[in-house]
Parts: structure tokens; C-alpha cells; sequence
């Protein structure tokens, strides 16, 4: 267990971003995804013994930073919660010629719009893709973004989730098949991250995984081909078509509700 003071009494949260933060890969009891948002949410709740805390996820998957900007951070002013996550970016970044400068200078825009409305702000950096195929060579991408997202949250008075740093999700059972997106254990990984990054006292996210045998080069070689005919091509085609998974789909929970 961490040595943290949990000064914060938070009452309400409401959490922004893309399918990272609607919780894709991670089935919910109530038949949608639940997510890391939704179990920081729940460790959240569990500190109130009156039972009032309330909680919304505005995140839907596939956004852009500029679409989280005009579609959900607007929202902030209408509901009021105590506590905001802002995890945005990625899907900009992922795409060819984007410039992590611009996205951050953009990024930052927005930070200083929600400080206006919220006390506690809490950022996600991106994760470190080293040894991911594909995905890898956006490493230096990646890093150039964080930095800037740091550097935001000094200047703002942010807290951060150190996506980056997180070594438990370098274990291949943090990743959904997709590669993409997190496996429930992922998620709570990154619930149990930001937690601490909130001054929470939690389980360890960086807790040693069980033993697992190392795959084979080739049981290795074939699961990348699997994985590239049946996610990655998918994903391309999406992209080249202008399409976005997030095409028609609504926040999971757009008002502050009870949990």
C-alpha cells in the first residue's frame, strides 16, 4: 500500500477523452464498457460513506482533440464536478503529419478553459510504445507530446497519470486483442495509477505479474499476422475512408449520477 495523505474530498467526477477513457475491452455488468474512468470512479465512491459521490464519463471513442474541445469541455460548466480527467490527443497523434506541438499548444487551450470551472484537473501522458509493432514508431511522437503535457501541468496546476512510466502495462496481458486498446486488468492498472496521482491510498499498479510463459518466435510471428489482418487492416481502412469507430455513438453517461 502507498504512503499517501488523501487530502482531497471530492464529490463529484466527470471524465473527458477518447475510447482510452470510455473504457473499450473492459465489459461492464450493465452491458458497456466500463473502463479505468469508471473504476477510479468506484475507489472514488468508496471513500464516501454517505454515498453521494456522483460520477460522468463524456468520452466516446475514435474523437479528436478538437472534437473532445467543441463537444465535451463545454460540458464541465454545466455539470460542475469537483474533479475532471482530461486524456486527449492520442487519436491526433496517431495520425500521419500531425505535429505534437500544435496538438499540445491546442491541448493546453483547453486546460486553461476547464481551470476556470474545476479545482482538481488531472492529465494522462501517452504510453510508451517501445517494441510495439507498428504503433512504435510513433515513439518519438509520443515522447515529444508528454513532455509538452508535463510542462502543461506544471503551468496549470494539474495532476498527472504517468502513462509512460507505467511498466505493468508493458506485460502483453494489459493489452485487449486489438493491441490498442487495454485489457480489464490494464484498466485498473491505470485506475490504480491515477488514483495515487490524486493522493489516494491504493494497491500498487506496478504489482509483479503471475508467471506466464514467454511465446515462442513463431507463435509469436503468427499472432502478429493474426493481429494485422484482423485489427490493423480494419483500422487503416477506417482511416483511408475518413471513418471513425466513434461514428453515431453517444456518452456512456453524460450526467453526474450516483454510482
Amino acid at each position: 500500500m502507498a504512503d499517501y495523505q488523501e487530502t482531497l474530498d471530492l464529490s463529484s467526477y466527470a471524465a473527458l477523452g477518447d475510447s482510452f477513457t470510455e473504457g473499450l475491452n473492459d465489459p461492464g455488468p450493465d452491458g458497456q464498457f466500463a473502463g479505468w474512468a469508471d473504476r477510479l470512479a468506484g475507489m472514488l465512491a468508496a471513500r464516501r460513506p454517505d454515498s453521494d459521490f456522483r460520477y460522468a464519463n463524456l468520452a466516446v471513442r475514435g474523437r479528436l482533440l478538437d472534437q473532445i474541445v467543441a463537444e465535451q469541455v463545454p460540458q464541465v460548466r454545466r455539470i460542475a464536478p469537483d474533479l475532471v480527467t482530461l486524456c486527449a490527443g492520442g487519436n491526433d497523434i496517431l495520425r500521419p503529419g500531425s505535429d505534437p506541438d500544435d496538438i499540445a499548444a491546442r491541448f493546453e487551450a483547453a486546460v486553461v478553459e476547464l481551470r476556470e470551472h474545476v479545482d482538481t484537473l488531472l492529465i494522462c501522458t501517452g504510453f510508451d510504445t517501445r517494441g510495439v509493432p507498428v504503433f512504435g514508431m510513433l515513439r518519438g511522437k509520443i515522447a515529444t507530446y508528454n513532455a509538452h503535457l508535463r510542462a502543461i501541468a506544471d503551468r496549470n496546476g494539474c495532476r498527472v497519470a504517468d502513462l509512460w512510466s507505467l511498466r505493468a502495462v508493458h506485460d502483453r496481458r494489459a493489452w485487449s486483442e486489438d493491441r490498442l486498446h487495454l485489457s480489464p486488468e490494464g484498466h485498473q492498472r491505470v485506475a490504480l495509477l491515477a488514483a495515487r496521482a490524486l493522493g489516494l491510498a491504493v494497491d500498487d499498479p506496478e504489482a509483479p505479474w503471475p508467471y506466464q510463459p514467454t511465446p515462442s518466435p513463431a507463435d509469436l510471428r503468427r499472432e502478429n499476422i493474426q493481429w494485422a489482418r484482423e485489427f490493423l487492416l480494419p483500422w487503416v481502412g477506417r482511416r483511408l475512408r475518413g471513418e471513425s469507430s466513434g461514428d453515431h455513438i453517444e456518452a456512456k453517461r453524460p450526467d453526474l449520477l450516483p454510482l
